[in-house]
């Protein structure tokens, strides 16, 4: 595949995980389980963190493609079993 799929991939996974951070913190306002979702979020913000570093330097990588297709897929699969666990767990 290309540099430009490459790029705008990564570039998907940054503003989803963004996104998904958002939506997170806006549940949590509306009164949903702070620390499961501040746990569930930590994927994401390495995501958004790591992405913000490629896009400055515009090296962008395959690993983290292949990396946040994997993770993002199984938190989502997995998202409403893992956050009745962490619930019981912290709660």
């Amino acid at each position: 595949m290309s540099r430009r799929n490459l790029v705008l991939i990564s570039k998907i996974i940054f503003f989803y995980s963004v996104f998904y951070i958002i939506m997170k913190i806006i549940a949590i306002f509306g009164g949903a389980w702070v620390l499961p979702n501040l746990v569930l979020s930590i994927p994401y913000a390495l995501f958004v963190a790591i992405g913000a570093y490629m896009m400055k330097t515009e090296k962008f990588s395959w690993a983290y493609v292949v990396a946040g297709v994997i993770v993002i897929s199984i938190v989502r699969y997995y998202e409403r079993e893992w956050m009745l666990t962490l619930q019981q767990y912290f709660g």
